[in-house]
């Protein structure tokens, strides 16, 4: 009798590589691992250390001997972290939510054949990919509007991005026609089809989207740089980095007491400015490889 000879055990139609090769990967993701997580617990470790041990360390403090919490309590005694966080979470909820409203509701009719304006207004959302009016038409847009000094000069401007409106109405056009086709039978309108059958299924782009923005919105200063004029109305990343790159002092509103280093304060800062995405992104991680891909071109 005679037994067929087991070769190497294959894993996904291929034989495992070779164990030294395994070694060099695990080396290398555990080194990239190492660029991304280092800095970011030097920030963290910083901002609970004292003066003692920054200066001792050089500046950046990779593990607090005795952490301490009041860089945080600083400044948010302070007021102005306090209020340009509050700005910060206001612009970038309302700004995320019309965002994905104003995305949605351009990305179906666009999707729609047969809708009034298709092929001009697809163009023009095309064009805006490639071409872009500059710093001062946009500035003087916002001033002719009136929005100068307002916080919609913050929402406005970035609210709809083309990238993104090409990407949701790729997903629209692969939902089969035939929904669609017993939705209208059944007497449905386009409002209709769009709120009870389009974004039920489009949840991950969608979700998606709403990232993208929120990340953009939290993480933008220069706008605020350009239309704001008033300081109680600045977001946090203008406040981070007027306190990092301009090193301007950290005024924290604490007479007869011993005020943390500016480094720990700072550091303190940047945490804040970080913690609510980092917060946010597990939730809508599992729609993230969904939805980059859900829209996009088969080949």
């Amino acid at each position: 009798m005679v037994t067929a000879s087991r070769g190497p055990r294959l894993v996904n139609g291929m034989p495992p590589p070779h164990p030294v090769v395994r070694a060099v990967k695990g080396l290398v993701l555990l080194l990239c691992c190492a660029v991304v997580v280092v800095p970011f617990v030097g920030v963290v470790s910083t901002s609970l250390a004292d003066q003692q041990q920054i200066t001792e360390a050089g500046g950046y403090v990779l593990w607090p001997s005795n952490p301490s919490l009041d860089a945080y309590a600083a400044i948010f005694r302070g007021g102005v972290v306090t209020r340009a966080t509050l700005v910060s979470i206001g612009v970038t909820l309302v700004g995320s939510l019309l965002s994905v409203a104003v995305v949605a509701l351009l990305a179906y009719s666009l999707s729609r054949p047969g809708s009034f304006g298709h092929r001009p207004i697809l163009l023009v959302v095309l064009v805006t990919m490639l071409f872009n009016a500059g710093m001062i038409p946009n500035y003087l847009l916002i001033k002719q509007l009136g929005l100068i000094d307002s916080w919609w000069a913050l929402i406005l401007p970035p609210l709809v991005s083309a990238f993104q409106v090409i990407i949701v109405r790729a997903f629209f056009m692969e939902v089969p026609a035939e929904i669609v086709d017993a939705a209208r039978i059944d007497g449905a309108g386009e409002l209709q089809i769009l709120t009870r059958i389009m974004l039920p299924l489009s949840k991950a782009v969608l979700a998606v989207v709403a990232l993208f923005q929120a990340v953009a919105y939290w993480s933008a200063f220069f706008n605020a740089m350009l239309y704001l004029n008033s300081t109680d109305k600045w977001p946090l990343q203008l406040v981070l980095r007027t306190y990092v790159v301009d090193n301007a002092a950290i005024g924290t509103d604490l007479p007869g007491e011993v005020v943390p280093p500016q480094q720990s304060l700072q550091m303190a800062i940047l945490v804040v400015s970080l913690v609510p995405i980092l917060l946010v992104y597990p939730f809508l991680q599992k729609h993230f490889a969904k939805g980059v891909v859900i829209g996009a071109v088969k080949g």
